[in-house]
């Protein structure tokens, strides 16, 4: 893998016709855009409904907890293989394919409720497929987004990619727990209408898909794996985001459990969490200023070590106020984070390859979720929430640790 940071750096003086159209004229992105948007929403309606609907429908709260259990398996399972896909056959197949599926999971329960048939099974196979349709789709729609629009307009494109995850992730919850009120099928049939319109979204744009040469290249699932670490610059960058990962997630735990403690209410919880989407729809913006102002690694440990800071900052402080500010300004600086690892990882591979970089990419920062949380929770049988958040900032200070001291991300610049 070439690693010069000069590559790409031609063409500065295009003739003023081959300017491209702004982004927001540029109609192949924004119905892109438009159809993932639905996607996500559907997704975080989902995320919270299916769980609200298996709690209803059996009381037991680890029944509950076992849809984004299985749900998040599934994505992992099928991770590597649906970037392998994603290299070698025809990337828009693979795209109206993954939104069908979700769609006719989201039809088979509303369907099932309205027989009065719905299992947990069921439920719980749907949770397979929705994990797996996020692995096969995902990796295609990154790759979508670099074929309708030019190199220069990325970065743009990407910071407003984050609006839809924040935007998503801040609406979600509260509009499921409003269209459960108002009858138990309701969140399902706008999970189906959601998965209708980023199908019809992406039948309706036509965008790169594999050369005959690339699909024929050697390699097995694995190499997006074995590329990634391979590389101490991708190395680092990979190892000091999953940290972030994995603790932020713990943390989130932690929190939770001093506001129960504390007597905050269901709906002050939820206010004080929050502050994690919030903090990521005024980061979007930032994207460009954060990027021009600081160097890829200045700006990726710059965020790890404020968050060690602000992780301090409820166990010292407490309530709902501290954490949604604390969780706000640890997420100011994601957006810009997820853009970077774009730059620094994805524009840096052979397209050949990229598919499944990007999938080795979300799979082994999935990864950090499950054990953060379900570690959290065992220090949490045994400690207070308070000693947990100083515990977790003391690991990612150690995570941060050998990052900051090497050369690999201190002496990164951006790519021309």
């Amino acid at each position: 893998m070439s690693m010069d940071l000069g590559q790409g750096a031609v063409a500065t003086d295009r003739p003023q016709a081959e300017q491209p159209v702004p982004l927001r004229r540029n109609r192949r992105f924004q119905l892109l855009w438009g159809g993932a948007a639905s996607a996500m929403l559907g997704t975080c309606v989902a995320d919270t409904a299916y769980p609200l609907l298996l709690l209803a429908m059996t009381g037991s709260a680890s029944l509950a907890g076992a849809f984004g259990a299985v749900q998040f398996a599934s994505s992992a399972v099928f991770g590597l293989h649906g970037g392998s896909l994603a290299d070698r056959h025809d990337r828009c197949r693979i795209l109206l394919a993954a939104d069908g599926v979700r769609l006719l999971a989201a039809l088979s329960v509303v369907a099932a409720m309205a027989l009065h048939h719905l299992t947990v099974p069921h439920t719980l196979l749907v949770a397979a497929v929705l994990g797996a349709t996020m692995a096969y789709g995902g990796p295609v729609r990154m790759l979508a987004i670099r074929s309708v629009v030019p190199p220069e307009q990325l970065r743009q494109a990407l910071a407003q990619d984050e609006l839809r995850v924040n935007g998503s992730a801040l609406l979600g919850p509260p509009l499921a727990g409003f269209l459960f009120g108002l009858g138990g099928a309701v969140p399902f049939l706008t999970t189906a209408l959601t998965s209708l319109l980023a199908l019809t979204a992406a039948g309706a744009v036509r965008f790169e898909s594999p050369t005959a040469e690339g699909r024929g290249e050697r390699g097995g699932v694995l190499d997006g794996l074995r590329h990634l670490f391979s590389a101490p610059l991708l190395r680092s960058t990979l190892l000091v985001t999953l940290a972030l990962n994995l603790t932020g997630s713990a943390m989130l735990l932690a929190v939770m459990v001093m506001l129960r403690n504390g007597g905050t209410s269901s709906t002050g919880t939820g206010f004080a969490l929050a502050g994690e989407a919030v903090g990521g729809l005024l980061g979007a913006p930032l994207v460009t200023r954060l990027h021009r102002r600081l160097a890829p690694g200045a700006l990726l440990l710059s965020v790890g070590w404020l968050g060690v800071v602000l992780f301090l900052v409820p166990a010292a402080v407490g309530g709902p106020v501290a954490v949604f500010c604390s969780l706000a300004a640890m997420t100011l600086g994601v957006p810009s984070l997820r853009v970077m690892v774009d730059v620094l990882i994805f524009q840096r591979v052979p397209d050949e390859l990229r598919g499944r970089v990007i999938a080795a990419t979300m799979t082994v920062l999935m990864v950090g979720l499950p054990i953060g949380t379900f570690v959290s929770g065992l220090l949490l049988d045994h400690l207070a929430p308070q000693a947990v958040l100083v515990l977790f900032a003391g690991v990612l200070a150690l995570g941060l640790l050998p990052a900051t001291l090497g050369r690999s991300l201190r002496g990164t610049a951006w790519p021309v």
